[in-house]
Formats: C-alpha cells, structure tokens, sequence
C-alpha cells in the first residue's frame, strides 16, 4: 500500500515539474514569422536601380498597385499591412487530490506593421527610382 502511494506521489510531481513553465519561457514561444516576408531590409538589399520589373517582381513578389504616368512609365506599390495578436499560456501545480495547489502563466503581443513601397521604372522599363516608409508599433 505504501509503494503505491509513493507511486502516485512520484507520478504525481513528475507530471506537475514537466508542465512548469514562466511568463518568459511562454513569451518565447509566440508566433514569430519572418521567411519571406517583405521588409524594409529586404528591399534596400535586393532592389537596385537599373533592375527590371521581372527581376523586382521575383525579388519581392506581385506587388499591389501598379500605375502609369502621363509619360508612360509604370510604378508599383507594395503596400503591406500586419496585425499579429499570439497568446501563451500553460498551467502548473500538484493535483487538486495531494495539495490543492495551482498556478497559472502565460504571455500575449499585439503588434502592428505597415510597410509601402514605391518602385518607378522608366521607359525601358527599368528600375528609375525607390523609395519606402515603414511604422511598427
């Protein structure tokens, strides 16, 4: 009877000691996506002047507006926008049954980011001028 209870016991703390986890240690686990995405130090190392649109386009993607000025030449626009909202959470503590004791912890963010970019090409339909602005807040 007693080794069964020292069992439980054993059991019981193995599994509340693995589920222990910090504000911290969830913060780190949030969603945190940075492949491919488009930033502002992505455009000022892959965008050159003198580039053509099907180098620009496979550099960053399709971008979301294109325009022509009354002289012909084409500009596009990327024009990014991102709301990410991650949330952690865990629970730790001995069962209810041994001490009645439980904690909990967990971490959220919510952040937001805009980016525009602005590539004009020129007649030959090469990369003239670019320009970006970027918030992160």
């Amino acid at each position: 009877m007693k080794v069964k209870i020292l069992a439980i016991l054993l059991f019981a703390i193995a599994i509340s000691i693995t589920g222990c986890k910090s504000a911290s240690e969830h913060h780190q686990e949030l969603h945190n996506a940075h492949g491919d995405e488009l930033t502002v130090g992505k455009v000022q190392k892959e965008i050159k002047v003198g580039m053509s649109g099907a180098d620009v386009a496979t550099s960053l993607g399709s971008p979301n507006i294109v325009t022509r000025d009354s002289e012909g030449n084409e500009s596009w626009v990327y024009d990014k926008i991102a709301t990410e909202v991650s949330y952690s959470e865990g629970q730790t503590g001995i069962f209810l049954v041994l001490a009645g004791v439980n904690r909990s912890s967990g971490a959220s963010k919510t952040t937001q980011k805009t980016l525009t970019v602005i590539i004009k090409f020129d007649a030959d339909s090469k990369v003239k001028t670019f320009s970006y602005h970027a918030t992160k807040f």
